[in-house]
C-alpha cells in the first residue's frame, strides 16, 4: 500500500490504536493474546502504534514495552500525556513539570529511550498552550521525543501551538458519523503540514457492524456513557448502519473497510488508527488498505451519514467540556 507521512517518516495509512487491549470496551483480552496481537500487527506491516499513559493506568504502555521489546525499530511509536486520573477524579495537567514527569514514566513502561510522537492528550486551560508546547519542545531537543502532537484540539489552538514548534500530528475522532474535524481542523492541518490522525475511524465499532444491540454492551463499556448509544438515539443510528452495510456489500468490502477507505479519501495528510482486541478484526482492517473508494460511493455515504442524520452528540456534557474541538451549531 502507498505510505503516508508522519513527522517526515513514511507510515502505512492504517495504524493500530492499542487502547482496547487495556481499557474501554468491556472484557480485556488475555495477556498472551494481547502480546500475540501486537506481534502479529508488526508481522502484517502495521508500522504505527498509538498508546497513552492513561490506557489502563499504564497497563497499555507496559504491555507494548514487554510485547515488542527487541522490535522497537520496526514501528513508529506514539503515546500521550495530560489526562490525570486519581480514583474517580479525572483532570488535566499539562504543566511543564507534569509533562517532564510523565514522559520519563512512559519511557520506563515502554522500555525505550524515546517515542516518535508525544501528544498532549487534552488541552489544559489553566496553562497557556505555548508553555506546554515549549516544555515538549525541550523534550525534542533532549531526544526523548521525536515530535509533538495534539489531541482533540481546535484549529486555533493548533495554530497557536505551531507558532512555538512544528506540530507533527493532530489526533481527533473522525469517521462518517463524526464530522467535526471538517469544520476547520482538517484544513488547518493541511495548511501547516500537520498529519491528521483519525481515531475511532470505524465509529467505535458501529461502522464495522460490530454493535447491534446496545443492551448487550458490558457494564464497563465506555459506549454506554455516550448519547448516540442510548435508548432514544440508537434505533435511528442502527438504521443508518443497515444502509451503510448495504453499500459495503455492493462494493465487495466489509463495513469496516468501507469506513476506513472513506476516512483516508478525505486527504493525503490523513492516517487512521482503528483499534481492536481481535486479531481477525485487525487483519480485516489492513486487508483492503489499498482499495480506493469510488467518488460516487463516497458521495452516497456523505448523504447517508453526516452531522444532520446521526442522532445524538458524540459525548455527554461533562466529557464535551474537556475537549477543545469545534462543534457544529
Amino acid at each position: 500500500m502507498a505510505s503516508r507521512t508522519l513527522n517526515g517518516r513514511p507510515v502505512n495509512p492504517i495504524g493500530l490504536g492499542c487502547m482496547s487491549l487495556s481499557w474501554g470496551y468491556g472484557a480485556l483480552p488475555a495477556r498472551d493474546s494481547a502480546i500475540t496481537l501486537l506481534n502479529r500487527a508488526l508481522d502484517l506491516g502495521y508500522n504505527h502504534l498509538d498508546t497513552a499513559n492513561i490506557y489502563g493506568l499504564g497497563h497499555n504502555e507496559t504491555l507494548i514495552g514487554e510485547a515488542l521489546n527487541g522490535r522497537r525499530s520496526e514501528f513508529f511509536l506514539a503515546t500521550k500525556m495530560g489526562i490525570v486520573i486519581e480514583g474517580e477524579t479525572r483532570g488535566i495537567d499539562c504543566s511543564p513539570a507534569s509533562i517532564r514527569r510523565c514522559i520519563d514514566d512512559s519511557l520506563t513502561r515502554l522500555q525505550t529511550d524515546h517515542v516518535d510522537l508525544y501528544y498532549m492528550h487534552r488541552r489544559d486551560r489553566s496553562v497557556p498552550i505555548e508553555d506546554s508546547v515549549g516544555a515538549m519542545a525541550d523534550l525534542v531537543a533532549e531526544g526523548k521525543i521525536g515530535s509533538i502532537g495534539l489531541s482533540e484540539m481546535s484549529a486555533d489552538t493548533l495554530r497557536r501551538a505551531a507558532a512555538v514548534h512544528p506540530i507533527a500530528a493532530m489526533q481527533t475522532e473522525y469517521s462518517p458519523w463524526t464530522r467535526e474535524p471538517e469544520i476547520a481542523v482538517l484544513e488547518a492541518c493541511r495548511e501547516l503540514g500537520t498529519t491528521f490522525v483519525a481515531f475511532s475511524p470505524v465509529a467505535r465499532g458501529v461502522l464495522a457492524n460490530g454493535v447491534r444491540d446496545v443492551t448487550t454492551l458490558a457494564d464497563n463499556d465506555l459506549r454506554r456513557t455516550m448519547p448516540r448509544f442510548n435508548a432514544i438515539n440508537w434505533p435511528a443510528n442502527r438504521a443508518l448502519v443497515d444502509e451503510f452495510c448495504k453499500i459495503a456489500a455492493e462494493c465487495s468490502v466489509t463495513p469496516a473497510q468501507l469506513s476506513l477507505a472513506w476516512v483516508l479519501s478525505r486527504g493525503e495528510h490523513i492516517v487512521a488508527i482503528p483499534g481492536t482486541a481481535s486479531i481477525a478484526h485487525m487483519e480485516e482492517n489492513f486487508a483492503r488498505a489499498d482499495w480506493i473508494i469510488p467518488a460516487d460511493t463516497a458521495a452516497r455515504i456523505d448523504a447517508l451519514i453526516n452531522q444532520h442524520t446521526v442522532a445524538g452528540p458524540r459525548y455527554g456534557e461533562a466529557m464535551q467540556r474537556s475537549i477543545d474541538t469545534e462543534m457544529f451549531g
